[in-house]
């Protein structure tokens, strides 16, 4: 494994890596970002959209789809990833920047187990079970495999789940779009978990947010505890300028192809 852009910091790494893809060792879980606003790492390209790759627990989870496949599976082949490794994919919400290459991963992969909120339309679930996958609707949370974790479904207009890794360094929330509002999936996690939170990141969707309202909401994650912000795709480029300002190094910059390791819990 060849990286460049190492910061190593209490037991969490974070860097870009080139083909191959890093792996999560022994104790560790990797998140490799796979699509995003922005590219990260060399030869990637960048779209309106969201996914990652999570290793956990010897266990690989496709978290969203992006919304173009022919920029998913571009990045997919850059990053070195083998999609036959997914053991299960989890989608947060239904809209197309997420799902939009999810059939085409089901017809690659057969038999994956998919995650998602109980309210997802009847069509949805039709093509993953037309697709040979198995859809698994969520309703309230529950761990899925040892220290991962799905708040369940929220919001009321759009529905949506996030993701929550219990790692050796704190929890870490991953958000797709945060539609049932990011400081409500944050006080969730510690409702379910009851513990500091680490570092969340993804789509927070502040893009009409005012600065006063974005400076609110940075406080609020200040009084909850989080520690490191990865705020990216729809949180909006003033929104996330306003993040990295008030979080200084403790701001981790997304972007497709950026690899983050974190310890794993005890």
């Amino acid at each position: 494994m060849r990286m460049e852009l190492a910061l190593v910091m209490y037991g969490f790494v974070v860097a870009n890596v080139v083909p191959a893809l890093a792996q999560a060792g022994d104790g560790e879980i990797t998140v490799t970002i796979l699509y995003d606003n922005t590219a990260f790492a060399p030869g990637t390209e960048a779209d309106w959209g969201f996914s990652c790759l999570v290793d956990s627990a010897g266990k690989t989870i496709l978290f969203d789809t992006g919304t173009k496949p022919e920029v998913f599976f571009h990045n997919v082949e850059a990053l070195g990833v083998d999609l036959s490794e997914v053991d299960l994919v989890f989608i947060s919400h239904e809209h197309g920047d997420h799902t939009g290459s999810l059939a085409r991963v089901l017809e690659q992969n057969h038999g994956l187990r998919v995650y998602h909120p109980v309210s997802f339309s009847d069509e949805f679930v039709s093509s993953v079970s037309k697709a040979g996958a198995t859809s698994i609707p969520v309703t309230d949370p529950v761990e899925i495999i040892p220290d991962v974790y799905l708040t369940g479904e929220m919001g009321s207009a759009i529905k949506e789940q996030s993701l929550i890794l219990r790692t050796g360094d704190g929890l870490v929330v991953i958000t797709g779009c945060s539609h049932p509002g990011i400081v409500e999936i944050l006080e969730k996690t510690q409702q379910i978990l009851d513990e500091k939170i680490f570092m969340v990141f993804g789509g927070f969707h502040l893009l009409r947010h005012s600065d006063d309202e974005t400076a609110a909401i940075i406080e609020q994650f200040k009084q909850l505890g989080v520690e490191k912000c990865g705020a990216t795709h729809c949180t909006g480029d003033q929104q996330i300028a306003a993040f990295q300002d008030a979080y200084g190094e403790n701001f981790v910059a997304m972007g497709a192809g950026r690899v983050l390791t974190f310890a794993a819990a005890e």
